[in-house]
């Protein structure tokens, strides 16, 4: 039977003709069980995912497969993307038992949910030995599943505990951070560890924001060099821009070629950051090209963000986007094409599969001569037309609140940061104004529909798919990020819904999720009650619900003043730092928001007439502290409070800059406001 068919899962989709029997994720599929007397077998996974095609393609497409699990188990496909609770608890359980996790994830539960064996993906033969042997030890050794499933269940609780040791989240703990990634950073090739590589977009701007508190030239370094080894490398699209998911290999040669939201949106805000605080023209092309892969490739109009690109094309992982020097030459005749092959490092003997090789950017183009640049540009522009017209990935169209939230506070801030630094003389200015305008209204496009369609009943969804919102509720993650989007929105555009609507998804937040001793649960009090109620205070592929909350309480109580939303905000904080100092690597997030309160973070208004043109409004932004908020506009604004009460200097514009809720005096010009913002007059750019 397929009951997938009105999923709103592109992934559950995907499975529907199976000669598989699969449930969604339901209270109906676990009374199904228990009336049949057989065990349940939940498959997670996501549309992006290699091995869960290959899996699909062995076994779920597979009759004979089918019908041993039509017989012997109750199957239930879950998207770990619409269902993060559901991952989470059943990740923790698989990590338990195997020592690792990955997707596709395959777990066997009682019919009450408690998982007693778990694994990944599964070869179709030994799959079938699997159910085989489930299918007996259920019969046959019931007493001692049961006990293996209630020892794995006390595992999850263990690990998913709340209320362990707090201690603030000070310099200290945050230079030990700093001085720990340091430790486990390549000095070769950037990054931290060795392959596989994932971007670590998170630490980036935690170190970032580090080096701008403490002037640590280590930490810039370490940004700096992975920043332009990743965007170098194969794991970046040289030719249509955006990030591949991470790389197999150590140098970001050769990568796993799906393309995710959260990535590229919080590689957009590191780059973002990078050319801001550096003025580096790689990171400034990086960040617009990442803008741009955005607003072409995933936006949907008139919705939001979609959540990923396939890694798979027509089954065949890289078929998009691998070359041969033949085919450059093909494409570009023999010149250009030996130019394209010693520019992006194509070989006879290739850095992929069947001698094809993954364009990385193997010479300095960015500071080359206008020729070169020029040339570099005309020959990307006809590959990525040849490239258009091969078979392309798959998209995953459904809107994810959480990742669209981060694709939309690291627009807002390269809209500002491009503000700052395009001017008409600059050889891209036409690129880089389309560009803006386009990522401007894909970003207020997403805006729009979090608030119209994923906010119901004052509580947000977690997922939409064709202008039509989902069943599944929305997790701790979701209102953090969503929160500090519309923040950002506040601070971007000076309109007070952004800040009103901010402030009720965090009210939501605290009083649904929050648990004991400052800590969160990642599922709110009145959601589905599952085996364990996740609660995992660790960043890793996203920001953890925890500091992804903290970062919105913090934009929240600097643009309004509220204290309590800060208070909320350290005590979350105290009981992450435990964890910061000594696996700096899983708490980027958290350490990057711990920075800009011990910053500050900053408080500036700019009141004037012209919020667009005011130099005032442009040196605020260009020497921004670290998590500072910025808000420019007419005295006594509507809904903006950081504009209340501060009128004109002598009917000029003034800056009022304040930090940790004290103030400053007003100051009305450009040198007045770098100093009291710590950097030197002469450091504008």
């Amino acid at each position: 039977m397929n009951r997938l068919a009105n999923a709103t899962s592109p992934y559950l989709l995907q499975h529907a003709d199976n000669p598989v029997d699969w449930w969604p994720w339901c209270d109906e599929a676990f009374a199904e069980a228990k009336r049949r007397d057989v065990p349940v077998l939940i498959s997670v996974g996501y549309a992006a995912c290699h091995w869960c095609h290959v899996m699909a393609h062995e076994s779920f497409e597979n009759e004979q497969v089918g019908a041993l699990m039509n017989d012997n188990f109750v199957s239930i496909k879950v998207d770990r993307e619409e269902r993060p609770d559901v991952d989470a608890v059943y990740m923790t359980a698989t990590q338990a038992m195997t020592g690792q996790g990955g997707w596709p994830m395959t777990v066997f539960a009682t019919p009450d949910g408690t998982p007693f064996f778990c694994g990944t993906y599964f070869p179709r033969a030994n799959f079938t030995r699997l159910l085989q042997s489930v299918t007996t030890a259920w019969r046959d050794q019931r007493d001692e599943v049961l006990r293996q499933g209630a020892a794995v269940v006390e595992a999850i609780g263990g690990a998913q505990a709340v209320g362990g040791p707090t201690a603030p989240l000070d310099a200290p703990l945050l230079d030990a951070a700093a001085a720990n990634l340091a430790g486990e950073y390549d000095a070769t090739n950037g990054g931290f560890g060795s392959a596989p590589k994932f971007p670590p977009h998170m630490n980036l701007l935690f170190l970032l924001r580090h080096h701008q508190r403490t002037g640590d030239p280590r930490s810039l370094e370490i940004a700096r060099h992975t920043g332009e080894a990743m965007a170098r490398g194969g794991i970046y699209d040289q030719l249509a821009g955006g990030f591949a998911r991470y790389s197999v290999d150590a140098h970001w040669t050769v990568p796993h070629f799906e393309k995710m939201l959260y990535d590229n949106a919080l590689l957009l805000r590191f780059y973002t950051q990078l050319w801001r605080l550096t003025g580096d023209p790689l990171a400034r092309r990086i960040a617009r090209d990442t803008a741009r892969f955005l607003a072409d490739e995933l936006h949907r109009p008139g919705e939001g963000f979609a959540s990923a690109l396939d890694a798979d094309t027509d089954g065949v992982e890289g078929l998009t986007y691998a070359w041969t020097p033949a085919q450059l030459v093909e494409v570009l005749g023999e010149e250009d094409g030996r130019f394209a092959a010693d520019l992006f490092a194509v070989t006879d003997e290739g850095t992929f599969e069947h001698g094809m090789s993954v364009l990385r950017l193997a010479r300095d183009v960015d500071d080359a001569a206008p020729e070169v640049r020029a040339r570099w540009q005309r020959v990307v522009g006809r590959l990525l037309m040849a490239r258009d017209a091969r078979p392309q990935p798959a998209r995953d169209d459904k809107v994810v609140a959480a990742w669209n939230g981060l694709a939309i506070t690291a627009i807002a801030e390269f809209q500002q940061v491009a503000a700052l630094y395009v001017s008409p003389q600059d050889e891209d200015a036409n690129l880089m104004d389309g560009v803006t305008i386009v990522a401007d209204g894909a970003m207020r496009d997403a805006a729009e529909h979090l608030a119209t369609v994923h906010l119901v009943d004052g509580r947000l969804r977690r997922v939409s798919r064709d202008g039509k919102v989902g069943e599944p509720v929305g997790v701790l993650e979701d209102y953090g990020s969503v929160a500090e989007a519309f923040c950002a929105l506040h601070q971007l555009t000076g309109e007070g819904r952004w800040l009103t609507l901010a402030g009720g998804l965090l009210d939501t937040a605290l009083e649904h999720f929050a648990a004991s001793g400052g800590a969160y649960y990642d599922t709110a009090d009145d959601a589905e009650q599952l085996v364990a109620r996740p609660a995992d205070p660790t960043d890793n592929a996203t920001p953890s619900g925890r500091s992804a909350l903290v970062a919105g309480l913090v934009a929240y109580a600097a643009l309004t003043g509220q204290t309590r939303y800060r208070e909320a905000a350290e005590a979350a904080l105290a009981t992450v730092a435990p964890i910061v100092g000594r696996h700096a690597r899983f708490t980027g997030y958290a350490a990057m928001v711990g920075e800009a309160l011990l910053s500050g973070p900053y408080e500036i208004a700019v009141v004037t007439g012209d919020p667009a043109g005011d130099p005032l409004v442009a040196a605020a932004r260009r020497h921004a502290p670290p998590g500072a908020v910025v808000v420019a506009g007419a005295p006594d604004q509507p809904g903006v409070p950081l504009l209340a009460d501060r009128p004109l200097v002598d009917g000029q514009s003034a800056a009022y800059v304040c930090r940790g809720f004290v103030c400053q005096r007003p100051v009305t010009s450009v040198d007045e406001l770098v100093a009291e913002l710590g950097a030197a007059p002469g450091d504008a750019r």
